[in-house]
């Protein structure tokens, strides 16, 4: 049974105008590590936040295991379809802070916090002189690298990243995308990444969507995708946007 569906959603600007999204269907397995692509204004940092309600939609309908996400509680949805930002904000929290937050507000022990931040700083490499840091005492690497740990701690079922590895280097991004695979792959996750470097997805992920235009153009399983085209596709559209505004 598919953990997450849309259908024929649509979503428009505050104007209710302009459709940034138009008549978007698909469904997401457990385990599934999709990447949608697309290139700048295509629509894919309002799809993911649609996810979890940060926008709505304008007509049509997403369920998450089964219920309309419209149904459900806010707080209890995103806790389960968690949303980790491009440039996430560490709240002027230190590092160790940080990571035990959302684990204090669910209401774990002293003892078990410690341990689960312990264990998810090792998983993804944020090293121990980090804790007592601070959100300007660390790149914007660092934080989106801090920002992953703190919602991976929560233990969400789907985990929406918009552009994780932006602003990490090859050698870190590798890592984090066979982590990443690995989680998917044992079902302890299903991940849907927003990401433009197309040479770094295609060995990851199980499953592809590309938005162009607001429009849904492709919905293929990994080994069917040419990432070649797909990549040149990003490059083409980049270059008449440039065109257009120059």
């Amino acid at each position: 049974m598919a953990i997450l569906t849309f259908e024929q959603v649509t979503m428009r600007a505050s104007t209710g105008i302009v459709e940034i999204l138009k008549d978007i269907s698909f469904a997401i397995e457990p385990g599934d590590f999709v990447a949608l692509v697309g290139p700048s204004g295509s629509g894919k940092s309002s799809l993911l936040r649609l996810m979890n309600r940060l926008n709505e939609t304008n007509s049509g309908t997403i369920t998450f295991q089964g219920k309309n996400i419209r149904d459900m509680p806010v707080v209890s949805l995103r806790r389960q379809v968690a949303l980790v930002h491009q440039e996430s904000r560490l709240l002027g929290m230190s590092v160790s802070e940080t990571l035990a937050y959302p684990l204090r507000l669910k209401g774990h022990s002293s003892e078990t916090i410690k341990q689960t931040v312990s264990d998810w700083s090792e998983r993804l490499n944020i090293p121990t002189d980090w804790m007592n840091r601070s959100a300007v005492n660390l790149s914007l690497g660092q934080r989106q690298r801090v920002a992953l740990a703190r919602t991976l701690a929560t233990e969400s079922v789907i985990l929406l990243l918009d552009e994780p590895t932006s602003s990490q280097d090859v050698g870190y991004s590798e890592f984090l995308l066979e982590r990443l695979a690995d989680w998917t792959a044992a079902g302890q996750l299903t991940v849907i990444m927003a990401n433009h470097q197309i040479e770094l997805m295609a060995n990851h992920v199980n499953r592809l969507l590309q938005l162009k235009a607001g429009k849904l153009v492709a919905d293929l399983p990994a080994q069917a995708v040419d990432w070649e085209k797909v990549r040149q596709a990003l490059i083409d559209a980049e270059r008449q946007a440039q065109a257009e505004w120059a």
